[in-house]
């Protein structure tokens, strides 16, 4: 409740009409079958880096299978942004792909969207959250800090988080929460999330109670993403409530979403990668629908461009065919 309260907090007049702008365009174009499209992203995500300290087995940071160029945000494309967006923009997500806190100014990078009103949010596999480091989230003013941990033990911990020490992670959350309290500070909201596979499955009541031990906010459990799932992986779990995928009757798997046509994402949100480029969803991993270069253009150029109408008229009428959304989970409704 707290932690809605103060995204609540964040809303100005120009915020809740621009929100209510995008929300009626949407509906009228869900309806009508036609692309329709007022106003400007109500949250957005920005990749700090796409480097990487671990080797998770999907994750194209992890796998090092990047085709599109990797390198660190520059700053001034980071303000530029900001300050284009800043009256309108509700939600501010720093991550995509990669450790955000590799980048050297993330912190910095954080406190000025923070100081103009902005939700502020990372996800992080919290290796770097020295007590330096935690001392300087908490006065950024994050707002959200999502720690990823896929495991109450480090033999489960490492099966998926690759190269990854669950002592760290533990230290980093203790350092975090150590902060918080003696800065006397209401944020960041403090979430594990625990990204359910099969090894780790078991021991879903167990991150619940290191949570509660720790003093962690919120637990929340998240599907896996498989790219290659036709023909199983070890990673689908036998929890069919935690899957993705469903075993179809010959041995293979299928997604279970039924990918109706519409996406409420391409209307309210995007991607924007450390480089500049535009993409239209966080499932766009490597970067293969890019919409518009921040380097050449405005956002809002970009965002109202007719190669952007295009893509929100093609998920209108033809979501299946799109590659990116083939292994998608996403529905049609606003309040899902």
């Amino acid at each position: 409740m707290k932690d809605q309260l103060n995204l609540l907090n964040k809303l100005t007049a120009k915020k809740i009409y621009n929100a209510w702008q995008v929300l009626s365009s949407y509906y009228q174009s869900q309806h009508l079958h036609q692309n329709h499209h007022r106003g400007l992203p109500i949250s957005l995500a920005i990749e700090p880096t796409t480097s990487c300290n671990l080797r998770c087995p999907e994750c194209p940071s992890g796998l090092r299978s990047f085709t599109r160029p990797t390198g660190m945000l520059p700053e001034n494309l980071f303000k530029q942004v900001i300050d284009e967006l800043q009256s309108t923009l509700l939600y501010l997500t720093f991550y995509f792909q990669g450790e955000p806190y590799l980048h050297p100014k993330f912190t910095e990078l954080v406190q000025y969207a923070a100081q103009r009103g902005i939700y502020t949010s990372t996800s992080t596999n919290a290796h770097y959250l020295t007590d330096d480091n935690a001392r300087k989230t908490i006065e950024s003013g994050l707002d959200r800090l999502i720690i990823s941990i896929d495991g109450t033990t480090q033999e489960t911990y490492k099966q998926y988080r690759v190269g990854g020490n669950l002592e760290k992670v533990i230290e980093g959350t203790k350092n975090i929460l150590r902060w918080k309290k003696e800065l006397k500070s209401k944020t960041p909201h403090t979430i594990f999330q625990f990204l359910v596979v099969k090894p780790n499955e078991h021991q879903i009541p167990e991150v619940y109670q290191l949570a509660k031990t720790l003093g962690i906010d919120e637990v929340k459990l998240k599907t896996a993403q498989i790219y290659d799932f036709e023909q199983g992986s070890p990673l689908i779990p036998t929890i069919d409530r935690y899957s993705r995928y469903r075993k179809n009757g010959n041995g293979t798997y299928s997604i279970k979403n039924s990918l109706e046509n519409g996406c409420w994402r391409m209307w309210q949100s995007c991607v924007i990668t450390w480089n500049g480029s535009v993409v239209p969803c966080c499932f766009d991993k490597d970067a293969h629908y890019v919409l518009g270069d921040l380097q050449q253009q405005s956002f809002k150029n970009i965002w109202q461009s007719a190669a952007y109408q295009e893509f929100r008229q093609q998920l209108l009428i033809s979501r299946s065919q799109i590659e990116m959304c083939k292994n998608c989970t996403e529905g049609t409704k606003v309040f899902a």
